[in-house]
């Protein structure tokens, strides 16, 4: 079951000025309209039987207005209910204990520490059920095919989240999401066929979340709009407005629980939003709604480097992919068992490049990215309590660049990241093969970073003998016949990338407020 939702409305006033600052700036003469307080997460106040009635009529005429938007024909009325504060939290609780993309979330949660992308004491589950609850407003199931609206969320912020809300409706009925979005595939790689098949079939449910999400948040801002008094003004006829939406987003004033997330997490949660709202009004503004809408359905992005880079996906260019080769016998002698295999792709890049180097130095090295494939694996000894610690794992990343000064850069901020992450590091020189060479140890086992050109390569906690035969193999079978890594085609199914597979989950319970200032 794949939940599409809005989370608490107590942002449109800011997304209102938002729009109005943006159209003021393109020569328009939007105004915010006067909406009154802004309404607390914790409010008690909820709708009377008479305003629910009242939005439950209204229902079919905003059905009419996104299906204009967006151009998608209504096949059959949206079934809608109101639910309390309550019932949501339960709803939450029971979604979050069966849903199998929560189960992937929370076994992705152990590799992410280990790349010191999440602080070893970080727990995600608790952290996201008082996230959700604080944020979450409204919600679409494609398996009841229903729209959930909540009583909480003041009357006078409920249409625009019925706006975004009916768009993933009319999205259902013309692909069918609960097949169109869930691509993965499930379990751990057994095997060489199946590791590559996991990698070959990467990131692509990162990508067709952000183009849902694009697509509503534009039925969003034409709702926005035509409330503002511009009925005849989309997002497609104002220059400029997308990117100050997108500028917006972030602002966490409202949302303490989101203010304090670890950056990686914040970045996951609006990654769908911003990225996903720049994506489809690229589209828009080149090929026009049809294309935007149906056609993205119909041909879906592939990747997160094609939705942080639609001119790539408009040009049909491939994404760069890597293989692995053999290496399950190695593992297997040195007393390991598959883990996590996967794609490190664009949004990986800009993530891990924030987080370790800054948002400059993100902006820079993201583009740059050529190719990247990690895999982990855990010891066949560790404990029960051991295997819940990144101690029990060992990792190795290889990634490509465009440029040899941008695989440089990558490794710098990786070896500069490391005293951060592992008490105790100690360098070992004498065992160095080269200047471009870094051998180290740590409590939890040894690492072995290394730049050959425009290649870098990253392993944490395998021995450094074993590190370097992964390292020679890894190499051997992507040693390029021209220049550059394989190249994956524009649409194939995916399962999902180190971050990805964050998004994706999380995506499944609702769009941040800071997404829709």
């Amino acid at each position: 079951m794949t939940w599409h939702r809005v989370l608490t409305a107590s942002a449109w006033v800011g997304f209102s000025v938002g729009i109005a600052g943006a159209q003021a700036s393109t020569g328009g003469q939007t105004t915010a309209p006067a909406r009154g307080p802004v309404s607390s997460p914790a409010s008690s106040v909820v709708l009377t039987p008479q305003q629910e009635q009242t939005l439950l009529e209204d229902e079919g005429q905003l059905l009419h207005f996104v299906s204009k938007v967006t151009q998608l024909p209504i096949k059959a009325p949206v079934k809608c209910r109101f639910v309390s504060r309550q019932e949501v939290s339960a709803e939450l609780r029971k979604k979050f204990d069966e849903d199998k993309d929560t189960r992937r979330m929370e076994r992705s949660e152990l590799v992410l520490k280990k790349f010191g992308l999440l602080d070893e004491d970080f727990q995600m589950r608790p952290f996201l059920l008082r996230l959700l609850t604080e944020q979450i407003a409204g919600f679409y199931d494609d398996k009841t095919r229903q729209m959930t609206l909540l009583d909480w969320v003041p009357i006078d912020e409920q249409k625009p989240v019925m706006a975004h809300e009916l768009t993933h409706a009319l999205q259902d009925q013309r692909v069918g999401l609960k097949r169109w979005e869930n691509q993965e595939i499930e379990g751990t790689a057994k095997n060489v066929a199946q590791d590559n098949r996991h990698i070959a079939n990467d990131d692509t449910d990162t990508a067709r979340e952000a183009a849902l999400e694009g697509q509503a948040m534009v039925s969003f801002a034409d709702y926005i709009l035509a409330e503002a008094g511009h009925p005849d003004r989309t997002l497609k006829d104002a220059p400029g407005l997308a990117q100050k939406l997108e500028s917006n987003a972030g602002d966490m004033s409202g949302s303490p629980v989101l203010a304090r997330a670890p950056l990686v997490l914040q970045e996951s949660l609006l990654f769908p939003y911003t990225y996903g709202l720049a994506f489809e009004d690229a589209i828009l503004t080149k090929q026009g709604t049809e294309r935007a809408f149906a056609g993205v359905l119909e041909d879906p992005p592939s990747s997160s480097f094609q939705i942080m880079t639609p001119a790539a996906y408009l040009r049909n260019r491939p994404v760069p992919l890597m293989k692995l080769p053999d290496i399950h016998p190695l593992l297997k002698s040195a007393g390991y068992v598959p883990y996590d295999v996967g794609v490190m792709g664009e949004l990986d890049v800009s993530m891990t490049a924030e987080l370790f180097g800054g948002l400059p130095l993100a902006r820079a090295l993201a583009p740059e990215w050529n190719g990247g494939v990690y895999y982990a694996a855990q010891r066949k000894d560790a404990s029960a309590a051991e295997k819940n610690t990144t101690a029990s794992l060992a990792i190795f990343y290889s990634s490509e660049w465009k440029q040899k000064d941008s695989a440089r850069s990558f490794f710098h901020i990786f070896e500069e990241e490391l005293p951060r992450q592992y008490d105790g590091l100690k360098r070992r020189r004498d065992e160095e093969t080269d200047p471009d060479e870094r051998v180290y140890s740590t409590a939890e086992g040894d690492i072995l970073l290394s730049l050959s050109g425009k290649s870098v390569w990253v392993s944490e906690g395998f021995d450094l003998a074993m590190a370097r035969k992964l390292r020679e193999s890894v190499d051997r079978v992507n040693a390029p016949t021209g220049s550059g890594p394989m190249l994956q085609a524009h649409a194939a199914p995916a399962d999902h990338d180190l971050l990805g597979g964050l998004v994706e989950s999380i995506s499944q319970f609702g769009v941040m407020r800071a997404a829709l200032r």
